[in-house]
C-alpha cells in the first residue's frame, strides 16, 4: 500500500528541497548569464535553471528553443557565494590588492550539452562558440570553477585540458578526476569519492561495527564506491550481509523488495552510496515495515538531511552519521543573500526567474493582467527566511574557496613570477602559468582554515563526523561529534578524534553508548571463536577453552596453552601457578596411613615377641618355628616399608621403594610357600627312610626362601643397574598441581618384577588350596589358605585401581595395598595361634594334641584317598615322641 501513495509524498518533499514546483518558459535566443567587468575574468558554470529540448541529445542541429523547466533553490545560492568571494576578494588591501577580479556565470542547465556549450562559450568570447576561434578580445580569463554534477566535470575537464586551462570544481567527486593523464587542469575544492568512501569506511571499523549493509545506486559511482567499500571492510573483517544496489530508474517493485530484505536483516548499521531520491523512497518504504532501529553512515550529510526531516523517521532509525569535509566557511554570506534584491544587480539575468519561484510571485511587466489569485513580485522580497538546508552549506563554501584558491594562486604567479625569475604582467599570462601556480597553492582563508591541492589536484583536508541527534521533543538535529584526518594515518587506520558527546538515540530513550552490529555476539574471555559452517567468518559460535588453556581477550580465534608451570583458571581467561603435591606425613591420609604401618609393624613385633617367649610350645614349635621367626619378621619390614612411599620423593627413597617391597614380599610369601610345602610332603611320607623325609627337614625350607628370595633379589638389581626409579614431575594427571613422584625407570624390569611376585603368590596361594583338607591339628593348611586368598585378591584389586588413579592416589593406593596384604598375612596366620597361646593355653599342650589326633586318625586316609600304611597307635607314638623332643615336630603332624 505504501507503494501506491509514494509518488505524490515523495515529489511534494523533492519540491520543496531540491527544485521548485515545474513551470517553464521560453529563454531568449541570447541564453541568461551573470558578466561583471574586472582586470582578470574568472568563470563559473552553475546549473541554475534546468533546461529541456527533446533535440539536445541529437547533436544534428543547433537548438531552436530552449526551455527552463525549473529553478535550482541551491544552484542560484551556490553562484551567489562565488559573487560574495570575488565582491571581498576586491574588498581586501591584502590579496590582489591592484587587481580587480570580474566574473562570468554561466548556466549549464544540469546537462552536458548546456555545460559543454558554455564553457567553449567562455573560452572563445562567442555566443555561439568556434573551437579554436576567438573574435573579441578583452581581460584575460584566470579559470572556470565548475560544475554541479561529476558527469558534467568530466566533459568540461576533457575540453579545458586540452588548452591546459585550469578547472576548479566545488561537488564533482569522482575518483577518476583525480587521473592527471586524462584530466591535467583540472582540481577541486571537494574530496575524491575515493577518499570520503575511505573514510566512512574507516568510521564503520573504528565503531567495530563488523555487520553491515551497503545501499549503493546502481551506477559507475554506486558501483565503484560499494566495490572499494568491500574491499576495504574485508580487510579489516567486516562483514557485508547485503550489498543491495537500487536502480536508477524508480522502480517501485525493485525498491520494495529491497526493503523487505532490510526488514529480514540482522545487521543494524547501513552503509548508504545513493542519491538523494532514491533514498528517500527507501525510507518512506521502510516507516510501512516492521523493521528495528538502524544506524545510517553516509559519506555526506545530504542524507541526513533526509533523514531528520522526513516525520516519523525515528521509528526506524537509531542515528545517522555523515562525513562533511573541512571547508572555509563563507562567513557573512548568510547576511549577504539576506540582502540581496534584483534591483541591485540588474545585470544578473537569473535572478528575477529565481526570485519569482523563491517566492512564488510574478513581476508586474510580465503579467497583462491582474488578479487577486496572482501574487506580484516586490523585489523587496528577504531571502532570509528562505534558507537552504545545511548540506548545501557544503557546496556554497566549496565554491567559496574555489575563488579563493584562484585568487591567491595568481597573487603567487604575480608576486613570485615563472620559472624564469620574470614578474608576470597580470593583464598578459598564459592559463598554463596560473595552472602551475594554482597546484602548488598554500594559504589560509579568511575564518583561518588551510587550503592545500595534493599532486592529484585534490583537495587536502579533513572530515567533521556529523551526527543526527534525537531531542527530548523526539526530533533528530545535526551534532558535530568528531573528525577524521586522512592524511594522518596509524597503520592503515585514519586518524580520529571523537568528542565525548557523541551518543545515539533509541526510540523513546536516550543510549550512551553506540549500538553494535554484529552477526555473533562477542565471546568473553576464556571463550574461542569457532565459525559456523557456510556462514561469513563474522557468524561464529562462541566454545569454552579446555582444561590447560585460557584466553585472555575477547573474541579470540583460538585458546591459548598455559606455560607447564601454571593451570587456567576456572573462568579460563588467565592461567594460575600449579603447586607441588605429593602424599606427606602432614596430611590427613597420609598420617593415618603411617599410623597403621606403624600399627601392623609393631603387632608383628608384638607377635613375634610371644612365639619367642613360648617357644617351646606345641603351637610354636609346630611347622617350622625359624620359617614362623622369619615370616613375622619380614611381614614388619613389608608394614615398615610402606613409609618409604609417603614424604618427597628423593633419589634415595625412589631407589628403595619398589625394590624393597619386592624383596621384603617376596621373604614373605616365600616363607608361607615353605610353610605350606611342609605340610603337604608330611603326608606324603609313607614308611621311615623315604626320601622325601630329606625335604622336611629345616635346612629344606630354609632353601625355599633363599633361592625364591635371591631370584628376586637379581631382578632388582638389575633394574637398579640399567634403568633405576628416579624422582620426577607429573604435569599431567592434575591439571592444578604438579605431582612429584618417582618414576620407575624401566618398565619392563618394574612389571618383570611383579610379575615374578604375583607368580610365587599364585603358586603358594595353589599349593596351600590343595593342601587346605589335611588333618591338622592347629588348622593352619587352612590359615595358611586364608591368608594367601586374601594376599592374592588385594593385589589383583590392586592392578586397576593403580592404572586408574592419577596423582598422588596412586601412591596411596599402593601403600593401601602393601598394609593390606601385610594385616592379611599376619592376621590369617598368626592371630589365631596366639588366640591360643594367649587365651587358650590348655590346648597348647601334648595331652591335648594326643586327643585331637585320637579322634582323627582314620581321615587322612578318607580324605587323601591313599592307603594308609601307619597305624592309628603307631601315628599317635609318632606324634607323641615328636613333641617331646624328637627333630621331627617340626612338621606338626
Amino acid at each position: 500500500m505504501w507503494l501506491c501513495t509514494l509518488l505524490p509524498v515523495l515529489f511534494g518533499c523533492l519540491s520543496g528541497s531540491a527544485f521548485s514546483a515545474p513551470r517553464a518558459w521560453l529563454l531568449p535566443s541570447q541564453r541568461p548569464r551573470f558578466d561583471r567587468p574586472g582586470d582578470v575574468i574568472v568563470g563559473g558554470s552553475f546549473s541554475i535553471f534546468y533546461l529541456s529540448n527533446g533535440n539536445l541529445s541529437e547533436f544534428t542541429a543547433p537548438p531552436s528553443e530552449l526551455v527552463a523547466s525549473g529553478v535550482s533553490n541551491w544552484g542560484y545560492r551556490v553562484a551567489q557565494s562565488f559573487v560574495f568571494a570575488i565582491e571581498e576578494i576586491n574588498r581586501s588591501a591584502y590579496l590582489l590588492p591592484n587587481v580587480t577580479l570580474g566574473f562570468s556565470i554561466r548556466n549549464s542547465g544540469d546537462s552536458v550539452h548546456g555545460a559543454l556549450h558554455e564553457t567553449m562559450s567562455f573560452l572563445t568570447r562567442q555566443v555561439e562558440p568556434i573551437p579554436n576561434y576567438t573574435c573579441q578580445h578583452g581581460s584575460p580569463q584566470a579559470a572556470l570553477v565548475g560544475d554541479t554534477r561529476s558527469s558534467l566535470s568530466v566533459s568540461m575537464a576533457r575540453l579545458l585540458g586540452l588548452y591546459k586551462f585550469p578547472q576548479v570544481s566545488y561537488a564533482a567527486s569522482l575518483p577518476s578526476l583525480s587521473d592527471k593523464i586524462q584530466f591535467p587542469s583540472f582540481l577541486r575544492t571537494v574530496t575524491s569519492d575515493l577518499t570520503s568512501c575511505l573514510a566512512v569506511t574507516q568510521l564503520i571499523i573504528h565503531f567495530q561495527w563488523s555487520w553491515v549493509i551497503i545501499l549503493a545506486y546502481d551506477d559507475d559511482f554506486g558501483q565503484q564506491a560499494s566495490s572499494l567499500a568491500t574491499q576495504e571492510l574485508s580487510t579489516a573483517r567486516v562483514c557485508i550481509e547485503y550489498t543491495l544496489h537500487v536502480p536508477s530508474h524508480e522502480s517501485l517493485e525493485k525498491i520494495e523488495e529491497i526493503v523487505q530484505k532490510m526488514q529480514k536483516s540482522t545487521a543494524r548499521v547501513v552503509l548508504v552510496f545513493l542519491s538523494s531520491s532514491n533514498f528517500e523512497l527507501i525510507l518512506y518504504g521502510l516507516l510501512d515495515v516492521p523493521v528495528s532501529g538502524q544506524v545510517w553512515v553516509s559519506k555526506d550529510i545530504l542524507h541526513m538531511v533526509l533523514t531528520i526531516t522526513i516525520p516519523g523517521i525515528s521509528k526506524v532509525l537509531y542515528s545517522t552519521f555523515g562525513l562533511l569535509y573541512h571547508s572555509s566557511r563563507a562567513i557573512g554570506f548568510p547576511e549577504f543573500l539576506a540582502n540581496l534584491r534584483p534591483s541591485q544587480t540588474p545585470e544578473d539575468m537569473f535572478i528575477k526567474k529565481f526570485w519569482e519561484f523563491t517566492f512564488d510571485c510574478t513581476w508586474p511587466h510580465q503579467s497583462s493582467t491582474v488578479t487577486e489569485d496572482v501574487q506580484l513580485c516586490s523585489g523587496n522580497e528577504s531571502l532570509k527566511s528562505k534558507q537552504y538546508p545545511f548540506a548545501e552549506v557544503s557546496k556554497i563554501d566549496a565554491a567559496y574557496t574555489a575563488v579563493y584558491s584562484i585568487a591567491h594562486a595568481l597573487q603567487d604567479m604575480i608576486t613570485h613570477g615563472h620559472q624564469d625569475g620574470k614578474v608576470t604582467d597580470s593583464q598578459d599570462f598564459q592559463s598554463w602559468q596560473l595552472l602551475q601556480a594554482l597546484r602548488k597553492v598554500h594559504f589560509k582563508t579568511p575564518d583561518g582554515n588551510e587550503i592545500i591541492f595534493d599532486a592529484n589536484g585534490d583537495l587536502v583536508t579533513k572530515f567533521d563526523i556529523l551526527q543526527g541527534q534525537k531531542t527530548p521533543e523526539g526530533v533528530f538535529h545535526l551534532v558535530h561529534v568528531g573528525m577524521i584526518d586522512p592524511q594522518v594515518s596509524l597503520g592503515n587506520k585514519m586518524k580520529f578524534h571523537l568528542m565525548e558527546d557523541i551518543h545515539v538515540s533509541c526510540l523513546n530513550a536516550e543510549m550512551t553508548l553506540v549500538p553494535t552490529s554484529v552477526c555473533s555476539e562477542s565471546c568473553l574471555p576464556g571463550f574461542s571463536q569457532v565459525p559456523r559452517l557456510g556462514a561469513p567468518h563474522c557468524c561464529f559460535d562462541c566454545s569454552p577453552c579446555p582444561e590447560g588453556q585460557f584466553a585472555d581477550q575477547r573474541d579470540m580465534k583460538s585458546c591459548l596453552l598455559c606455560p607447564k608451570e601454571q593451570y587456567s583458571s576456572h573462568t579460563r581467561d588467565h592461567c594460575l601457578p600449579r603447586t607441588e603435591i605429593f602424599l606427606a606425613f602432614e596430611e590427613p591420609l597420609g598420617f593415618m596411613l603411617a599410623l597403621v604401618a606403624l600399627f601392623l609393624a609393631g603387632l608383628a613385633v608384638l607377635v613375634l615377641g610371644v612365639f619367642l617367649k613360648h617357644r617351646d610350645s606345641p603351637v610354636v614349635r609346630a611347622n617350622n618355628r625359624s620359617l614362623s621367626y622369619l615370616l613375622l619378621l619380614s611381614l614388619c619390614l613389608c608394614a615398615l616399608c610402606a613409609l618409604l612411599f609417603l614424604g618427597r620423593p628423593s633419589v634415595l627413597t625412589c631407589l628403595l621403594r619398589q625394590t624393597t617391597f619386592a624383596v621384603v614380599f617376596t621373604v614373605a610369601v616365600s616363607s608361607v610357600l615353605a610353610k605350606t610345602l611342609t605340610v603337604v610332603l608330611a603326608f606324603r611320607v609313607t614308611r621311615p627312610g623315604d626320601r622325601i623325609r630329606v625335604c622336611l627337614s629345616p635346612g629344606a625350607s630354609t632353601s625355599v626362601v633363599l633361592i625364591a628370595s635371591f631370584m628376586q633379589v637379581v631382578l632388582c638389581g638389575v633394574w637398579l643397574a640399567t634403568s633405576p626409579p628416579f624422582p620426577d614431575r607429573d604435569m599431567v594427571s592434575e591439571p592444578q598441581h604438579i605431582v612429584i613422584q618417582c618414576q620407575e625407570g624401566s618398565g619392563t624390569i618394574f612389571f618383570c618384577v611383579l610379575g615374578y611376585l604375583g607368580l610365587l603368590a599364585v603358586g603358594t596361594f595353589s599349593v596351600a588350596f590343595l593342601a587346605r583338607g589335611l588333618p591338622d591339628v592347629f588348622n593352619e593348611t587352612k590359615f595358611l589358605t586364608f591368608s594367601m586368598l586374601l594376599f592374592c585378591s588385594v593385589w589383583t584389586a590392586f592392578l586397576p585401581l593403580y592404572h586408574s588413579a592419577r596423582g598422588k592416589s596412586t601412591v596411596a593406593v599402593e601403600i593401601f595395598s602393601i598394609l593390606a596384604s601385610t594385616a592379611g598375612l599376619l592376621g590369617g596366620i598368626f592371630i589365631p595361634k596366639c588366640y591360643i597361646i594367649l587365651l587358650k593355653p590348655e590346648r597348647n599342650t601334648a595331652a591335648w594334641l594326643r586327643q585331637g589326633h585320637q579322634a582323627q586318625q582314620d581321615r587322612p586316609c578318607e580324605m587323601l584317598q591313599r592307603r594308609c600304611v601307619w597305624s592309628g597307635e603307631a601315628m599317635r607314638g609318632r606324634l607323641l615322641s615328636e613333641l617331646q623332643g624328637s627333630p621331627t615336630g617340626a612338621w606338626g603332624l
